[in-house]
C-alpha cells in the first residue's frame, strides 16, 4: 500500500468509531512507518482512539511518549496531544510521562506549546488535582509571543476555574488585567471567561 493508500485508509477509520476497537492492534504499528505524516496521523488516531479505550491503549502509550523527544514539531505535537486525550480518560495509563509534558510549556514551536495547554486542558478535566503546583508554568503562557498560543492559555485557567477555583484564585487579578489590555480580542474574551468560570463556582458555594 503506497503512502497515499495508507494516509486514505486510516483518514476513513478516522470517521468510523464503531472499527476503532477493532482497528488499534492495525494503528499501532504505524508508529514505526517510514513516512511522518503516517506516523502523525497514527499519533492523531491512537489518541482518539485511547480517549475511548484507554486501557486497550496503554500498550502502545511508551511508543506514543517516544515522539515527545522527536525532532519533528509535528510528531512531537501529536504525541503530546495524543497523552493528553489518553489521559483525559485514565489518568493513570499516562501518569509515568506527565511530569515530562511541562517542558513542552517552552518547547520553541508554538503548535507544541499548543498541544501541551491542550493535553493539561484534557487531563485537567477529569484530574484536576494533579496541576495544584503548576499554576505559574500556564501563567507564563499567557504572555506567550504567540496569539495562538495565548488565545489558549487562558482555557487551562477556566477548565480549573470551574474544578477547583482555588488554583485560579491567586490569577483572577492577571487575567483581568489581560482581559483588559491584551491587543487580541480573543484573549480578552477568553480570560474573563476563566475569571467568570472560577468565580461563578465560588457564588455557587455560598
Amino acid at each position: 500500500m503506497s503512502e497515499q493508500e495508507l494516509y486514505k485508509a486510516l483518514g476513513s477509520l478516522t470517521k468510523n468509531k464503531e472499527e476503532w476497537e477493532a482497528n488499534i492492534s492495525y494503528v499501532s504499528p504505524l508508529l514505526s512507518a517510514d513516512s511522518v505524516k503516517i506516523q502523525a496521523k497514527a499519533l492523531w488516531l491512537l489518541g482518539e482512539m485511547g480517549l475511548l479505550y484507554p486501557l486497550r491503549i496503554s500498550e502502545s502509550v511508551p511508543s506514543i511518549a517516544s515522539f515527545c523527544e522527536s525532532a519533528e514539531p509535528l510528531l512531537r505535537e501529536r504525541a503530546v496531544n495524543a497523552l493528553g486525550r489518553i489521559g483525559r480518560a485514565d489518568f493513570r495509563v499516562i501518569e509515568p510521562y506527565w511530569k515530562r509534558l511541562f517542558r513542552f510549556a517552552s518547547d520553541k514551536e508554538a503548535n507544541v506549546r499548543l498541544a501541551f495547554i491542550w493535553a493539561s486542558e484534557n487531563i485537567a478535566t477529569n484530574t484536576p488535582d494533579v496541576y495544584a503546583d503548576s499554576m505559574p508554568v500556564f501563567a507564563l503562557l499567557l504572555h506567550d509571543g504567540d496569539d495562538r498560543v495565548r488565545m489558549e492559555a487562558p482555557e487551562i485557567f477556566r477548565v480549573l476555574g470551574k474544578r477547583r477555583p482555588e488554583f485560579v484564585r491567586p490569577y483572577i487579578e492577571l487575567l483581568h488585567d489581560i482581559a483588559q489590555t491584551d491587543g487580541n480580542r480573543i484573549v480578552r474574551i477568553h480570560c474573563a471567561g476563566a475569571i467568570q468560570a472560577a468565580t461563578q463556582h465560588e457564588h455557587h458555594k455560598t
